[in-house]
């Protein structure tokens, strides 16, 4: 089977190297020049457990399975990884409520290790901490998420896979029983292909409005969060990931360490109608604030803007969070169509999974 896969993230690499290891002759095309430089370049790196997501959804499944998986797989392709563990802190008994309700739906969904620690316990793990509780997680780590695209990228041309670099899908259409496929970019051209899957990340659903079957009805709109990082400009305090009970849009302003040790705090969520990567210096103070809560000496000054990112989300400020949405024949019926709309966190950590539901889903 010919297979084209859209957009060279890291989920768009996973998906081509599953394709291709299924002896699918596969084309990843990417609009830019190189692998991962949208959302998969700007985020945390953070491998994670898999606690907060509703039993049984797609987030759910793919989170824990694809964790296992993503771990085994830095291991065997000598990706750089670490495994540091999380705290996620309650400062007071109404987020020692939302914490062991997390812990609750941590275990239901098969994240193992968990434990609700008292504010002593959590405070030996971490002294710099102010709360009195928290759930620890060793599950939760960081990765090189280049590296790891890199790799993904080796496996999917070992087995055969090409990777097509400037060359944005400009519309699709059936013919003839295959998906004939226009591209643009400096050599211009048409394909055919027995299978299509869309996994363009901010893009996603421009590229489904290209494709002249699909219902317009059945792309999802697009809404923009981004998450702003600040670089904590001393030296590191903590030796976990640390995080606040989750807040709207959002797992809240957390530390998190690169593979060094340093630290940085976010994301934040701010509702953006536009792409825009400036870090504003100016929310700081808003972190300050957050960051308090939870570790009450951090002291003025010691926070510099860093990156930031864009969610793809698919709903706005004040709406109830929906799954990951995976738009494949069984619930369109076009055949060898597949598109992935708001794939945001925890898709990093779901996407050796997530490739793998996706290729079983190009023979139907």
């Amino acid at each position: 089977m010919q297979v084209l896969v859209v957009g060279a993230g890291v989920v768009g690499l996973a998906v081509a190297r599953a394709a291709a290891r299924k002896d699918h002759e596969v084309v990843l095309a990417e609009k830019a020049g190189a692998i991962g430089t949208g959302i998969s370049s700007r985020n945390s790196e953070v491998i994670h457990g898999g606690l907060y997501y509703p039993t049984g959804s797609v987030r759910a499944r793919n989170c824990v399975r694809g964790r296992r998986m993503l771990y085994d797989f830095c291991a065997a392709h000598g990706v750089a990884h670490r495994k540091y563990g999380k705290l996620i802190v309650a400062t007071d008994e109404a987020e020692l409520a939302k914490v062991e309700s997390i812990a609750a739906q941590g275990r239901t969904n098969g994240v193992e290790g968990l434990e609700v620690i008292d504010g002593h316990a959590a405070r030996a793990l971490e002294p710099a901490l102010s709360c009195i509780g928290a759930l620890h997680s060793p599950e939760t780590g960081i990765l090189d998420g280049h590296g790891y695209m890199l790799a993904l990228q080796g496996d999917l041309e070992d087995a055969g896979g090409m990777i097509a670099f400037n060359t944005p899908v400009q519309g699709a259409r059936r013919k003839d029983g295959q998906w004939q496929v226009s591209f643009g970019g400096s050599e211009a051209s048409e394909m055919s292909f027995d299978a299509l899957v869309n996994c363009a990340g901010l893009s996603a659903q421009a590229v489904a409005r290209t494709i002249e079957d699909y219902p317009a009805e059945r792309v999802p709109r697009l809404v923009m969060a981004k998450g702003n990082y600040f670089a904590y400009t001393g030296k590191p305090v903590f030796s976990r990931l640390i995080y606040p009970t989750p807040m709207p849009g959002g797992l809240g302003v957390h530390v998190t360490l690169d593979l060094a040790g340093r630290m940085r705090f976010g994301p934040d969520v701010e509702w953006i109608e536009r792409e825009n990567y400036e870090v504003d210096p100016r929310r700081a103070d808003v972190f300050y604030d957050r960051i308090r809560r939870y570790w009450s000496t951090l002291r003025d000054g010691m926070l510099a803007p860093d990156y930031a990112g864009i969610r793809p989300k698919l709903t706005g400020q004040g709406e109830a969070q929906v799954d990951f949405m995976i738009e494949a024949p069984p619930q369109h019926g076009l055949p060898g169509l597949v598109h992935l709309f708001g794939i945001e966190s925890p898709g990093l950590t779901s996407s050796l999974s997530l490739a793998d539901e996706v290729v079983s889903y190009l023979s139907s």
